[in-house]
Order: C-alpha cells, then structure tokens, then sequence
C-alpha cells in the first residue's frame, strides 16, 4: 500500500471513529434539537412580547386635526385615500377630529399633553394656512398632517368623490426577480455566518478531551499526527452535515406550506447566477468556511488541557467569528470596493464573502479560483496546528538548534 493510499485511510479511520463516537450518543440528539427547543422557543416567547409591547404602544399613539365643523369630512375623507397607500405597519397613527369649537395654539398644547393616549402631532388652524405641532418622535406624523391639510383643500375644489378610479391587477412574473446586490449577498453572508457559529466551535473541545484523557499519545503513536488533525476536522464535519441536512429536510417542509404571499416572495428571489449554481456554491464555502475555522480552533484546542482553559479560549473564538462576519457583511454592501476584494482575499473570511458573491453576482471563475485558495489554507492550517501541537504539547520535534547540546557535552565540568 502507498503512503499517500495509507495516509488516506488513515484519516478517514480516525473522521470514522469521531463521527461514531459523536452522533450514536444521546447527547447528540439534544444538540440536533437544540435550535428548535432553546433559540426556537427563545426566540418565539422573546418576539410575541415585543409584538405585544410595541403593538400596544401603536394603539396609543394618535395624531389630531382641529378643524371647522365644515371640514371634518373631507380630512375623513382624505385620511381614508391617503392611508390606503401605508402597509399596515408603516401607516401613520390614528386620526382624531375633535368635536371642537376650539382652533387655537393652545387647544393645540393641551391635545399633545394629554394622559389617555400619545399624540405625535396636532393640525390647527384654516386648512390653506394650516400649523402642526409634533413631538420629537412625530416628524413623520407632522408631514402626514400637512398633506392631509392639502388633500381636504384638493377636495373641497373637486368634490369628495374621486375623478378618477384605478383598476389593480396582479401579475405573477414570467421568471422570477434577480435578488439586488445588498439583500441578497447579506443574507448568503449571515447564513453561512449562523451555520458556522453554531456548529464549528464544538471542534474547540475535541481534541482538548482526548489530550486530558491520554487517547491522543495512542492516536499520535499510531498514526501521524497531520491525519488525527484532518480526520479529526473530517469527522466533525460529518456532524456538521448531518445537523445542516436534518433541519434543511425540515425547513424545505415548512416552506411548502407557508401563506401564498410568504411563499411568493421567497420564490421570487433567485441569485445572480442561478438558484441550483448557488445552492452548489453555497454548500462548498460552508465546507470551506467550516474545515478553515475548525482547522483553526483544533489547532487553539489542542493547546489547552483544562475545561477552564477552554472556557477561556470561547470567548476570542467567537470574537475572531464575528470579525469575520463583519467585514464579509461590510464586503456586501459594496462588491465593488477594496473592502470586498481584502475580504475575498484574506482565507478566514473569503468563504463568506464569496458567498455572498455568488448571491449577487453572475460570474464563475472567481468561484473556482477562491475554492482552490481557500483549500489550499485549509491545508496549511491542519500543517500548522499538527507541527504547533507536535512541538508545544508532546515535545517530540527535537531541539530547534544542535549545536546547543554539544555546547553542553563539550563543557567540562568543574
């Protein structure tokens, strides 16, 4: 058998026994479900009481218009027009039209005073020379106001009965709409970001458990080292894969059975160089993101001997991943810029910048070469953390300089 045959099997023994030892454990079914009991649930009982609290502070807020008796209907009228045009969350604030004589500034005051509600802004005066009062937060409100002003002077000139009536069809598109620039590369960029960070950081803790447990010297003694590290980061791999294709199958069913407009939209966002190359693309820079960042906390791993010094090591770990998801995201926002290209460039980060490359744009061989480039690090990664962990933890490099050991012998003794 040839080294390189022999090396290979090697490595793929030891993947073999940590994706065994790692999946068939009942722990591991807590970890599979972790997102869906803990951050699913979190993130559900966390959104449905800000929905509450900010859905409550909606209904207080209120706008007003103190106006003549004559023209209470036609700003009734131009409040019903105008607000057609607001999605439910972005319209402005309820209208009220006092039942008034009262048209002054300081009827105005006591209105953004008042205790039952939170008014935003108050109209008064004749509706051609119209003032607002608003608060800090009712700059928006305020302009609302004033052309509502300007839509109950249209209408009194033409009638409250509109001259003309509009009729809206929907259309579904032939193909569906090409993502923009921004959105679509942002959302490559934070979805390989959330895989990372949830999966890649539990390779910290495997070698550190096997070093304190002396399974590592059998492991070294028997195969070397360069294959422990690969296999190792193979085998991790594999559970990372097997989390991604379990909620994957998962989320692919519930997209199915999402409402027409929520299933709609997301048909109608397809990458720049095509969903299926995409989809391609995306699961190599996963792989690629996963083996150079779990190349590199192997490596900060296999340093340290304590569960302590572990906790120690969390905390730059996923400091240097948000980095990384910093400067791909600010890449993002400008494909163009020189912060794109250092960020395609520097290993650690190209996987989620060209991620989000191919979400925007249509070109290739970019992909090709930074797939080699990126491999190559992940090469020179596993090299580097073997030789550091040679060196530094089992001591069997030998001594840098020779001619220090027969500095030593040749001294004679006193």
């Amino acid at each position: 058998m040839s080294n390189t045959r022999r090396l290979i099997r090697q490595t793929l023994t030891i993947a073999r026994r940590d994706f065994t030892a790692t999946v068939f454990t009942p722990t591991f079914l807590l970890f599979l479900f972790a997102p869906f009991l803990f951050m699913g649930l979190s993130a559900a009982i966390g959104g449905m009481g800000a929905a509450s609290i900010a859905e409550r502070g909606e209904r207080a807020l209120r706008i007003v218009a103190l106006t003549a008796p004559a023209d209470r209907e036609l700003l009734f009228a131009g409040d019903r027009n105008l607000r057609a045009m607001f999605r439910d969350r972005d319209a402005p604030p309820a209208l009220e039209l006092p039942a008034t004589a009262a048209n002054d500034e300081r009827t105005a005051r006591a209105q953004l005073d008042r205790r039952d509600a939170q008014v935003t802004a108050v109209l008064y005066g004749p509706l051609d020379r119209p003032t607002v009062l608003h608060a800090p937060i009712g700059t928006r409100s305020a302009a609302y106001l004033a052309q509502l002003a300007d839509q109950g002077i249209r209408l009194r000139e033409t009638g409250t009965r509109p001259k003309s009536t509009a009729r809206l069809v929907e259309v579904k598109r032939a193909r569906a709409a090409p993502l923009s620039s921004d959105e679509g590369g942002f959302f490559a960029v934070f979805a390989l970001f959330f895989l990372t960070l949830l999966l890649a950081g539990q390779v910290v803790s495997s070698m550190a458990e096997e070093r304190s447990n002396k399974v590592i010297e059998v492991l070294a003694a028997a195969v070397p080292l360069e294959s422990v590290f690969l296999g190792k980061l193979i085998g991790m791999f594999g559970v990372a894969l097997t989390f991604v294709a379990f909620w994957g199958t998962i989320a692919a069913n519930v997209a199915s059975v999402l409402p027409g407009n929520v299933g709609a939209a997301l048909a109608g966002m397809a990458p720049a160089l095509g969903l299926p190359t995409f989809v391609m693309l995306f699961v190599a820079y996963f792989t690629m993101a996963y083996l150079l960042l779990g190349a590199v906390f192997l490596g900060v791993g296999a340093q340290a001997s304590t569960p302590r010094e572990i906790q120690m090591l969390s905390l730059p770990i996923t400091i240097f991943q948000v980095a990384m998801f910093g400067l791909a995201s600010a890449a993002a926002a400008n494909p163009g810029g020189w912060v794109a290209t250092a960020a395609a460039v520097f290993p650690f980060s190209s996987p989620f910048a060209m991620a989000g490359r191919a979400a925007s744009a249509p070109a290739l061989w970019p992909h090709l070469l930074a797939l080699a480039w990126q491999l190559g690090w992940v090469a020179l990664t596993v090299a580097i953390g073997a030789r550091a962990f040679r060196r530094g933890v089992l001591q069997s490099a030998g001594p840098k300089l020779k001619w220090f050991r027969r500095a030593a012998v040749d001294t004679p003794v006193s």
